[in-house]
C-alpha cells in the first residue's frame, strides 16, 4: 500500500478530500480536431502528400476526450519554445460525477 506521501487526494461530491490511489493512474486523452467522410475512391487515391480535408478550420474549437466521454473543449496552440502543440481549454464537464 503506498504511504501517505505518494497517496493522491481526489474531490468527494460534497468537495471533501479523500486519499485515492488510483489519481496516479495514467489515462489517454484523445484529441478531436475535425472529421472527414471521403468516398472509398477518393481514399484509395490517397498517398504521401494527399491531404484530407475536415470539416472544421483552423480556429475551430477542438473536442478532448477520453474512450468515447467528451470531457472539454479548447483551442489549440503551439507551446512555447517547443515544436509541439498544446490544448488551452476553454470548457470542461464537471468530472466529479463520474464518466
Amino acid at each position: 500500500m503506498p504511504d501517505q506521501e505518494t497517496q493522491k487526494t481526489i474531490a468527494e461530491p460534497n468537495g471533501a478530500l479523500q486519499d485515492n490511489a488510483f489519481l496516479g493512474v495514467p489515462v489517454e486523452v484523445t484529441i478531436s480536431v475535425g472529421k472527414a467522410k471521403p468516398m472509398i475512391a477518393d481514399l484509395l487515391k490517397l498517398g504521401r502528400g494527399s491531404v484530407l480535408p475536415l470539416n472544421s478550420r483552423i480556429d475551430d474549437p477542438v473536442e478532448i476526450y477520453i474512450g468515447d466521454k467528451l470531457i472539454a473543449k479548447g483551442e489549440l496552440q503551439e507551446m512555447e519554445n517547443s515544436d509541439r502543440l498544446g490544448v488551452r481549454l476553454t470548457e470542461v464537464v464537471d468530472l466529479h460525477d463520474g464518466f
